[in-house]
C-alpha cells in the first residue's frame, strides 16, 4: 500500500475505533473530523468513499448490531435503556431503526433469539422441527464442569464435540488485564481464508519484527469486531494484532488500540482450518448455554499459542477469548 493511501486508511481505522469506543454518545461530524484530522466537509466524503456506506449509516448499523446483540444477551434489561445506552434519543425512533434493518421488532427478536438458545418455540404453534433440531444441536456438545487445584478455586469445563471427539477444549473464566495491540484491519468476508488471514498476518510481522515487538512472550490476537449472525460478510471487520507497549508509536497501516480488561472466558483448542467454526459454536452453543455466564460487551478475539507449521498435525493452538458476566 502507498504511503498517502496508508494514512488515509490510519485515519478512518482511528474514527472506526473511536467510534466503537463511544457508541452511545453523540458522535459528531466535527468530533469525528477532527479525529480523523480532516475538515468536517471533505472527512465525509472521504469517509463515505473507503467505508462504503455514509459516516451516519455506518454509526447507525453499528449502533443497532449492538442493540440486537444486548438484546439476547442481557434478556432483563429494558428496551428502552438498550436504546439510550446505544445512542438512540428514545424508544420510538429505536423502534422504527430496528424494524427497518431486522424486518421485525425489538421484542421479537428478543423473544426469537432468545428461544434458539434455551430451545424454546419462538412462536405458538410451530410444528415442533425447530425444537428437534435445537436439542439436536444441544446433544452436539458434551460440557463438563471440573474443579481444578484448591489454591486458585477456579472452575474449569471440558467441552468435546460428539461427532468428533478429536475437537475438544478446556474452558475456565478468569480475569484478564487490559492491554494494548498494535493491528491491521480488514473489512468483509474472511471465514475460511487462510490466505487472507497469512497476508494481514504477513503484513503486520513485517512492521512488528524490525522493531523488536515480537518475543516468546508476545500476544498474537485476531480480535472479531462484529458478529457474522448480526452483520452482513461484506461489512465484518477483523483486526489482525500483536501485543505492544501503551506507548507504541504506530502509522499508516498499522493502528493500535486496548482491549478491555475484564472477566473473560478462555476456550482452549487444537484446530484444524476447517474446525474454527465449529469450536465458535462449541462456545456459543455448547458451553455458554450451560456456564451460568453470558456475554458482556467488548470484543471477542481469538489468541494464538503456536505456530501450526511447528505442530506434528499443522493444527493451530488458539484459545477463544469471550468477555463475559453472570447470567
Amino acid at each position: 500500500m502507498n504511503e498517502p493511501r496508508a494514512e488515509y486508511v490510519a485515519r478512518i481505522n482511528l474514527v472506526m475505533d473511536h467510534i466503537d469506543d463511544d457508541l452511545g454518545g453523540p458522535l459528531t461530524l466535527p468530533e469525528l473530523a477532527a479525529v480523523a484530522g480532516f475538515s468536517p466537509f471533505h472527512f465525509h466524503r472521504i469517509f463515505g468513499a473507503m467505508v462504503g456506506e455514509t459516516l451516519s449509516q455506518y454509526i447507525r448499523r453499528l449502533r443497532l448490531e449492538r442493540a440486537a446483540l444486548q438484546l439476547v444477551a442481557d434478556p432483563g434489561k429494558p428496551i428502552t435503556t438498550i436504546a439510550l445506552e446505544c445512542g438512540f434519543s428514545g424508544s420510538a425512533p429505536f423502534a422504527r431503526a430496528f424494524r427497518d434493518a431486522f424486518g421485525m421488532s425489538a421484542s421479537q427478536w428478543r423473544r426469537s433469539r432468545t428461544s434458539r438458545a434455551t430451545g424454546e418455540s419462538a412462536a405458538h404453534g410451530e410444528d415442533g422441527k425447530d425444537r428437534q433440531a435445537l436439542r439436536k444441536m444441544r446433544k452436539a456438545w458434551e460440557v463438563s464442569p471440573v474443579y481444578v487445584d484448591g489454591t486458585r478455586h477456579r472452575q474449569t469445563w471440558r467441552v468435546t464435540m460428539a461427532e468428533q471427539e478429536k475437537l475438544k477444549a478446556q474452558i475456565e473464566v478468569r480475569e484478564e488485564p487490559a492491554f494494548t495491540v498494535a493491528y491491521v484491519r480488514h473489512t468483509g468476508p474472511y471465514q475460511g481464508d487462510a490466505e487472507l488471514f497469512g497476508g494481514l498476518f504477513g503484513k503486520l510481522m513485517t512492521w512488528a519484527g524490525p522493531r523488536g515487538l515480537l518475543g516468546p512472550e508476545t500476544k498474537i490476537i485476531t480480535v472479531y469486531h462484529d458478529d457474522p449472525g448480526v452483520t452482513d460478510a461484506d461489512k465484518l471487520r477483523i483486526s489482525v494484532g500483536v501485543g505492544v507497549p501503551d506507548d507504541t508509536p504506530v502509522g499508516g497501516e498499522v493502528g493500535k488500540m486496548a482491549i478491555a480488561g475484564g472477566a473473560y472466558a478462555f476456550a482452549r483448542f487444537e484446530l484444524d482450518v476447517e474446525q474454527y467454526g465449529d469450536a465458535w459454536d462449541a462456545v456459543f452453543s455448547g458451553w455458554l448455554p450451560e456456564s451460568g455466564y453470558q456475554p458482556a460487551d467488548g470484543v471477542c478475539y481469538e489468541q494464538y499459542h503456536n505456530d501450526a507449521n511447528d505442530h506434528p498435525e499443522h493444527k493451530c493452538d488458539v484459545s477463544i477469548c469471550v468477555p463475559v458476566k453472570p447470567l
